[in-house]
């Protein structure tokens, strides 16, 4: 065992794991992150990688992927359960590197790398299923439509609603824990280091970089009052230090109406609607759900966050 863990009871290793109570989802403090706490102090007394458990994610989400081309209910309950292991191992990884201290850049990598994944690989199952299967209430197979509505839900809705609630999410802990509690980073600071890195014998970094840097580039694209606001707020004060009280708690007052909405866009909700409507046979209003649903979520939620920005620019 790890100094970090030493004299600690299972209780206080938990408290010290959860960021805050504004981002922190009830399904993920009674249910996740305890399992995965558990699962962490086993694989850590057994000496595993916190890379290990992640690439066991990988390979669990894969399989829950498989489960779902089936239509029967003993292969979807596998593929719930398989799913739920992976987001398990997902909570244990981030646990275990903590606690351990064995953060490493591949670590990072294969974290982002997992997720993407795990609904690439459920997505594309749902898609080969459905193609045969008559659309409801005509006389017809989905065929190539039901790719097409795969591709609206997971690369135009979902993508774009995980990344900007994560984005809202690590904001929001930046005014309320500061620098050390969040993991805001910006595009020009991913590209600085993207440029410093070597052309050669550095290829892992510059793919991770490399990729980093856009996705922080689309998260700042799509929130243009924000970026005002930091901008601004950056030119005024020296550091999140010297940001005045009245200032921060107001914009947490703002914000923290809009951490449940993060929370929904990102993965436990989106999971129980595949367990669901999987489970139901009818997997094709998942598919719906992001767009209607979540999206509309989504705006609520963009719009609502940069009007905040817009109105403390104003008082700036």
């Amino acid at each position: 065992m790890t100094d970090n863990i030493k004299g600690k009871t299972f209780r206080e290793l938990l408290q010290a794991s959860f960021k805050s109570e504004d981002t922190e989802e009830w399904i993920d403090v009674y249910f996740t992150r305890p399992i995965g706490l558990f699962f962490a102090l086993i694989w850590i007394r057994l000496g595993v990688h916190p890379n290990a458990v992640t690439i066991l994610s990988i390979f669990l989400g894969m399989g829950a992927g498989v489960m779902f081309y089936f239509t029967d209910l003993w292969h979807n309950l596998c593929g719930v359960v398989l799913l739920m292991l992976a987001n398990f191992c997902d909570s244990t990884d981030g646990q275990m590197a903590r606690l351990t201290g064995k953060k490493t850049l591949i670590g990072r990598m294969l974290d982002g790398f997992a997720g993407d994944v795990w609904f690439f690989s459920i997505y594309f199952a749902l898609c080969l299923r459905l193609t045969p299967q008559p659309i409801p209430g005509l006389d017809m197979p989905w065929g190539v439509w039901i790719w097409v509505l795969a591709f609206v839900a997971g690369v135009l809705c979902h993508v774009p609603q995980a990344a900007l609630a994560d984005y809202y999410r690590q904001i929001h802990l930046l005014f309320l824990l500061g620098k050390e509690g969040s993991e805001l980073d910006t595009y020009a600071e991913q590209h600085r280091i993207y440029e410093s890195l070597p052309k050669k014998g550095a290829l892992l970094e510059r793919i991770f970089y490399g990729n980093y840097q856009n996705y922080c580039r689309s998260q700042e694209q799509r929130t243009p009052a924000f970026q005002r606001f930091y901008a601004k707020m950056k030119e005024k004060y020296a550091s999140m230090d010297d940001v005045p009280a009245p200032l921060r708690q107001a914009f947490l007052k703002g914000s923290r109406p809009l951490m449940p909405l993060t929370n929904i866009l990102s993965f436990n909700w989106r999971a129980i609607s595949f367990y669901v409507f999987c489970l139901l046979n009818i997997p094709w209003v998942c598919f719906l759900i992001d767009i209607l649903v979540f999206n509309t979520l989504y705006i609520y939620m963009r719009k609502r966050h940069e009007h905040l920005c817009k109105t403390l620019t104003r008082q700036l």
